[in-house]
């Protein structure tokens, strides 16, 4: 039975395979490079033979141009052959940095479940870049291979002994040197996924400063992130430790050689079966085999530390999908997508839950009218967080159905889901760019969505907040909104999610961060704005559920309660329990 390849093996072949011409061709001039390395210690040889012992004086001159011309040859095919593995090293890394956003970003997800933001930006950096390195190094490994076939054949002529010495010698020092990178490999592999860890500890971290130091929970943070730390350091040495043996060994076991090949050659020349030229040739190789050996050890150091990432690499891009994308159907005669079973963007609005247990939510039974503006007061934060997961289709039902309009939103592909229901979370974050670019992020070019702009800014209190900006609407925003205050990004949230026009709206918690004046006019206007468009307010607050059309209790996992505000207050004592204390 064939075992199965490693994990990262296709990540690798993909990212080397992407960039074959540049490999092919760094790999052409570079061997060319090798080879005239190789021919230099034979040039000389033949020259110190031809002017030293012949006494030919025009012959030497001759061999001393040609050398001459190897030369160039020499600069101008390793500074071509650089380029060209270079390009391909960083081509390769920058795609699979694109491959690994694209799959993060996937409207499927899972591929950042138990990962932090850091951890996944330091995959998409160091080990992308890693394993982009393997590109050059194939590309220095076939010139080094070049190199030694050329010398191997150069000794088989001075002396076949001294060319048997290099062609046997040599498979066995490569193979001793794979067998020494495979402790480096695994303890790369660590070595990357603690500091992967430290990375997204101290952006957690840094992200939550203000509130660290609010709460005065500093020396806890420093003494985790300096366990976490010290745990990257560990690893990291341990890589070190590794490598320094791998090199140290490698370089030993290659000098031995070296020296080895100089004493037989050193030997037979003083026998006389070879040459004074010869020996300076034999000599001269044996001096220049140093180098592809050295490149190898290098090359071998290169694959461990590219195998281990393309594993981790492997491990984000291989994450199953935290809900399937759906059906996908082909029209047969034209090869393109089916598009008739997907949501267009004027659907109803219809929203239905069937029997939908999942997490804390127990046989929920809800209908939702196209149009209406309901009101979801649920007491316990667990039981919200299931609501606005299964209708983003961030996750699906463990039992019982979602369905729009008439359609269970399993049997929809993924991305028709999300263009016709939008969740706008309590705790959404704002982008790096002007107020005006984050309000504007999500309306993309549609027409109806890029004219309700500036009313989506008026309805949630944002243009109070572009008036208070130095410089408006263009005010920049740092990452996060953090140049902002907590009612001013929630307003900026806010008006993001009203542009973007969806058929179904869901808001969890649009004002908890702003004044009480301010919560009754974002109330209001989100009822304006919205009026015919089907909206779920998910709150507790009373004036937001007030200007609903109809609010339901969800409590303990269930519907327990279901009316207007004002009935349910004056009748429903957990209902007035929930959102007036």
């Amino acid at each position: 039975m064939r075992e199965a390849d490693p994990p990262g093996r296709d990540v690798l072949w993909r990212a080397v395979g992407g960039q074959r011409r540049d490999v092919t061709l760094g790999a052409l001039l570079g061997m060319g490079h090798q080879t005239g390395e190789a021919l230099v210690p034979v040039l000389i040889g033949v020259a110190v033979e031809r002017g030293v012992v012949d006494g030919d004086v025009p012959g030497l001159l001759l061999w001393l141009a040609v050398l001459a011309a190897v030369y160039v040859g020499l600069s101008l095919s390793f500074r071509f052959s650089a380029r060209a593995g270079e390009r391909a090293s960083v081509t390769a890394a920058h795609h699979l940095r694109t491959e690994l956003v694209g799959r993060v970003l996937a409207p499927e997800g899972g591929a950042d479940e138990g990962r932090l933001p850091g951890e996944l930006t330091n995959v998409a950096t160091e080990d992308a870049k890693r394993v982009g390195a393997v590109a050059m190094a194939l590309v220095v490994a076939l010139a080094a291979a070049a190199g030694l076939v050329v010398s191997a054949v150069a000794l088989l002529r001075v002396s076949l002994v001294l060319g048997l010495l290099v062609l046997m010698g040599t498979p066995l020092l490569l193979w001793f040197g794979h067998l020494l990178s495979k402790p480096l490999e695994r303890r790369s592999e660590t070595e990357q996924e603690r500091a992967a860890r430290a990375s997204g500890v101290a952006a957690d971290l840094v992200a939550g400063l203000r509130v660290l130091k609010g709460i005065g929970a500093e020396p806890a943070a420093v003494a985790r992130y300096r366990r976490i730390s010290g745990d990257s350091l560990a690893a990291t040495l341990r890589a070190a430790r590794a490598e320094a043996w791998q090199n140290g060994v490698v370089t030993v076991l290659t000098g031995t050689f070296i020296a080895l090949v100089a004493l037989v050659g050193g030997r037979l020349a003083a026998r006389g079966d070879i040459g004074l030229g010869d020996l300076v040739s034999s000599v001269g190789l044996a001096l220049f085999l140093i180098g592809p050996l050295t490149e190898f050890a290098w090359v071998n150091t290169e694959l461990a530390q590219g195998r281990a990432s393309a594993a981790r690499i492997a491990e984000i891009l291989d994450a199953p999908p935290a809900v399937p994308p759906g059906p996908t159907s082909t029209d047969r005669a034209s090869g393109r997508p089916d598009r008739s079973d997907t949501v267009p963007h004027a659907a109803e609005g219809r929203l239905r839950l069937r029997r939908v247990s999942y997490r804390t939510l127990r046989s929920v039974d809800l209908d939702i009218a196209a149009g209406e503006i309901l009101g979801v007061a649920a007491p316990d934060p667990a039981d919200a967080t299931a609501l606005l997961r299964l209708l983003g289709r961030s996750a699906d039902p463990e039992a019982g159905a979602v369905e729009l309009d008439g359609r269970n939103l399993t049997a929809l592909h993924i991305k028709d889901v999300r263009a016709a229901i939008l969740v706008a979370a309590h705790d959404a974050d704002l982008f790096e760019g002007t107020v005006l670019e984050n309000v504007t992020a999500a309306a993309g070019a549609r027409t109806s969505a890029v004219t309700l702009v500036g009313p989506a800014m008026a309805a949630s209190g944002t243009d109070e907040v572009a008036r208070s900006l130095p410089d408006g609407v263009y005010t920049p925003v740092t990452a996060r909104g953090r140049s902002l205050s907590g009612g001013q990004r929630q307003r900026v949230a806010l008006a993001r999610a009203l542009a973007a026009d969806t058929p179904v709206l869901v808001v969890h918690e649009p004002a908890t961060a702003v004044d009480a004046v301010t919560e009754v006019r974002v109330a209001a206007g989100i009822r304006d704005l919205r009026r015919g468009r089907t909206t779920l307010l998910v709150t507790n607050s009373p004036a937001l559920l007030a200007v609903t059309d109809r609010v339901v209790l969800l409590q303990h996992g269930r519907i327990t309660a279901t009316g207007d505000h004002e009935r349910l207050v004056h009748t429903c004592a957990p209902y007035r329990t929930a959102v007036l204390t």
